[in-house]
C-alpha cells in the first residue's frame, strides 16, 4: 500500500513565464495513471512529451498483441481496475457487439466481477489513453507523443534532464525536460530464446508459437506460468466446452508427443479467485498506524508485525485459528502451515475442489473470513519492507511474502478450468522440485535437464516462466544515472536473488544529493520490487500514479510566479 498525502486542487495563476516541460518515458498504465491524476489536481500549463519504443502507443507491454495470446486472461476483475476518463465497464458498454466478439468477450456477459482478455484490457487503456490527451490538448497543454523511438540514456542537469533519443532511423538526438518520469514497466529480454530450446521468458507469447510438440517444462505454476502454458496449448489444439459445465482440451492432429510440466519448490498451482467484499473493510489491529508505530519505535519490526497479523487473523477467523493453533506458531511456521494442507493433496484434486469452492462462495457473495483477512493485511505489513534489516528481509521474502502471494495472487475461474482441460487430457502435469534442485541448460541437444528430488527431467524445451524478479542498479537502462551516482542499489553487496532494487524515496525518487529536487521519478516496476514487494498490476500503476502526480503538480505550483496584484483589492484594503 503506497501512502498518499492529498492536497488541495491545485491552481495555477495565469502567467507568461516559461512553461515548464514534463517528460514520460513509457506509455502505458502507469503513465496513464499518472498523467490522468495530474490533470485532475492542477491547472497549472506544462508541455507534454511521451516516449514510447512500441508502434502505438497506450497499451502497455501485458496488454499488446503478439506479446500475448487472445487467449490469456488478465488477472483483475474490472471492479478492481481504477477508473480512468470512463470505467472499464462503462467503456465496455458503449462498445459494438463486433467489437466485444472480436475480442473474445459475450456481450451479454459483461459484469463487474470479470476477468477480460489482455487485449480487451489493451484496447481499453489506448482510448483512455487518448481521451487522458484530449482533455489535456483542451487545457492548452502542448502535446507530443513520439512512438518507434527509444530512450538510451538520462544524463541529470543541473537545470534539466537530458534524454538521448533514438530514432527508429537509429539517429540520435537530444531532448531536455524538467521533470521526467521512468515508467518503462516489466524488463523482459527481447529475444526470449537465449539458448537452443531455453527460453528465459514466455514473452513474446509469439515466440512460442513455433514450438514444435515435445515435451516442455515450464519453471512456474502460478500465472506466468499459466500463461506459457495457455499460449502453447492453443497452438497445438483447443479448448470447447462439453454442454455441461465441463472445459475440454483438444489436441491437434499430430500433437501426441505435446506435453508440458510445470514445476515450482511446493509443486501447488493457484488457487481460483475468490469473493471479496470491495473497497477492502477496514482492519482493527493490524493497521497502517500500527505499522507506523512500529517503524517509529526503531527496533525490530518483522516478529512484531507477524504478532499484530496474527491477533487479526485470530480475530477474523477463530475456526482457522484454532485448526492450524495460530497462536502458538513462529513466523516460519505459519508458512509451512498455511501450505501444509494444499501439499499433501494432488494439485489437480485441490484445484478442482477449490475452484468448486470459490465458484459456490461467488454465487452466494460467501467471505471466507481468513482468506479476507490475509487479502487486506498484504499491503498493511508491506509498510514495514522499506524499514526491514538485512536479515529481517530475508526471513520476510522467504516465509511471510509467499503467503500474501498465494493469497492475492489467485487467477481467474476459466484460467484454473483450462489447467484441468489439460490435465484431462494427458498434456498437462505438476512437479515438485523442492529447495535443492538445479536446472542445467548448457546442453549441445539444447532445452535443459532438471535434477531434484534425486531424479532426473530431461526437456527438449524449457521456459522460464516464474515472473518479473527485482533488478539491481547494475541492470539499470540509463548508464549516465548509474555514473552519476543518482541509481544505485538499496542495498549494495547484496547476493543474486536478494536484490532489495535502487534506493528510492517515498515520492519515488531516485535517494540522491547530485540531482535536483522533482528532476526524476522512478516508476520502472523491476527496480522497485525490493522495496515494494506488491506493486504488481494495475492498482499499483494507479497507486503510483498518485502519489507522482502530487509531487509533479506542486512542482509546477512552485514554479507559477504569483499572480498580478488586484488595484482593486489594494484601494479597497
Amino acid at each position: 500500500m503506497l501512502v498518499i498525502i492529498r492536497a488541495p486542487f491545485l491552481r495555477a495563476a495565469h502567467y507568461s513565464a516559461m512553461t515548464r516541460s514534463i517528460a514520460f518515458v513509457g506509455a502505458g498504465p502507469t503513465t496513464i495513471y499518472t498523467l490522468h491524476a495530474l490533470l485532475d489536481r492542477s491547472t497549472a500549463p506544462f508541455s507534454l512529451t511521451i516516449f514510447e519504443e512500441q508502434p502505438t502507443a497506450g497499451r502497455g507491454t501485458p496488454y499488446r498483441p503478439g506479446w500475448n495470446d487472445p487467449a490469456m486472461l488478465s488477472n483483475i476483475a474490472s471492479i478492481e481496475i481504477p477508473a480512468l476518463e470512463m470505467t472499464l465497464i462503462d467503456w465496455l458498454r458503449a462498445q459494438p457487439a463486433s467489437r466485444l466478439l472480436a475480442l473474445g468477450i459475450d456481450p451479454d456477459e459483461i459484469g463487474e466481477r470479470t476477468f477480460y482478455p489482455r487485449l480487451a484490457l489493451g484496447d481499453f487503456f489506448t482510448d483512455q489513453f487518448h481521451a487522458v490527451l484530449d482533455r489535456a490538448k483542451a487545457r492548452g497543454i502542448s502535446v507530443d507523443v513520439r512512438t518507434r523511438c527509444r530512450i538510451v540514456d538520462a544524463i541529470s542537469e543541473q537545470t534539466a534532464m537530458k534524454l538521448i533519443v533514438r530514432a527508429r532511423s537509429g539517429a540520435l538526438s537530444e531532448a531536455r525536460f524538467d521533470h521526467v518520469v521512468l515508467a518503462t514497466g516489466h524488463q523482459w529480454p527481447e529475444d526470449p530464446q537465449a539458448r537452443p530450446g531455453y527460453y528465459l521468458s514466455p514473452w513474446p507469447a509469439s515466440a512460442l508459437a513455433d514450438i514444435a510438440p515435445t515435451q516442455i517444462g515450464i519453471r512456474g505454476t502460478s500465472l506466468s506460468a499459466i500463461d506459457a502454458a495457455v499460449a502453447l496449448a492453443v497452438s497445438h489444439g483447443e479448448f470447447t466446452e462439453d454442454g455441461e459445465d465441463q472445459l475440454i482440451y483438444e489436441p491437434a492432429p499430430g500433437t501426441d508427443e505435446f506435453h508440458m510440466t510445470m514445476m515450482s519448490r511446493k509443486g501447488l498451482l493457484p488457487e481460483a479467485d475468490f469473493f471479496a467484499p470491495l473497497p477492502y473493510e477496514p482492519l482493527s489491529i493490524c493497521t497502517p498506524e500500527a505499522m507506523e508505530a512500529l517503524i517509529a519505535a526503531d527496533g525490530l519490526l518483522l516478529d512484531p508485525a507477524f504478532a499484530l497479523f496474527k491477533q487479526e487473523l485470530i480475530a477474523a477467523d477463530p475456526d482457522y485459528a484454532a485448526r492450524t493453533d495460530l497462536a502458538n506458531l513462529e513466523l516460519e511456521d505459519f508458512c509451512e502451515r498455511y501450505f501444509a494442507e494444499r501439499a499433501d493433496v494432488d494439485p489437480f484434486e485441490w484445484a478442482e475442489t477449490n475452484l468448486a469452492e470459490a465458484r459456490w462462495n461467488y454465487e452466494r457473495e460467501h467471505t471466507v473470513p481468513w482468506r479476507y483477512a490475509i487479502l487486506r493485511m498484504h499491503e498493511v505489513l508491506a509498510l514495514i519492507v522499506p524499514h526491514l534489516d538485512a536479515e529481517e528481509y530475508r526471513r520476510f521474502a522467504k516465509h511471510f511474502k509467499p503467503v500474501f502471494v498465494d493469497d492475492y495472487a489467485t487467477v481467474p475461474h476459466e484460467s484454473i478450468r483450462r489447467m484441468l482441460a489439460l490435465h484431462r487430457a494427458g498434456k498437462l502435469d505438476v512437479l515438485a522440485i523442492g529447495d535443492d534442485y538445479r536446472i542445467d541448460s548448457h546442453r549441445p541437444e539444447g532445452g535443459a535437464v532438471v535434477t531434484a528430488m534425486s531424479k532426473r527431467h530431461a526437456f527438449p524445451i524449457f521456459i522460464e516462466a516464474t515472473g518479473q524478479r527485482p533488478l539491481q542498479a547494475k541492470s539499470f537502462p540509463f548508464p549516465s544515472l548509474l555514473q552519476q551516482g543518482i541509481v544505485r542499489d538499496a542495498q549494495p553487496g547484496a547476493p543474486a536473488g536478494a536484490s532489495r532494487g535502487i534506493a528510492i524515496d517515498d515520492q519515488f525518487h531516485p535517494v540522491s544529493d547530485a540531482i535536483p529536487e522533482d528532476q526524476l521519478f522512478c516508476l520502472s516496476l523491476p527496480f522497485l520490487l525490493g522495496r515494494h514487494p506488491f506493486i504488481q498490476g494495475i492498482t499499483s500503476s494507479h497507486e503510483m500514479g498518485l502519489v507522482v502526480a502530487e509531487q509533479l503538480a506542486m512542482a509546477l505550483l512552485r514554479a507559477t510566479p504569483p499572480a498580478p496584484a488586484n488595484d482593486e483589492g489594494e484601494i479597497a484594503a
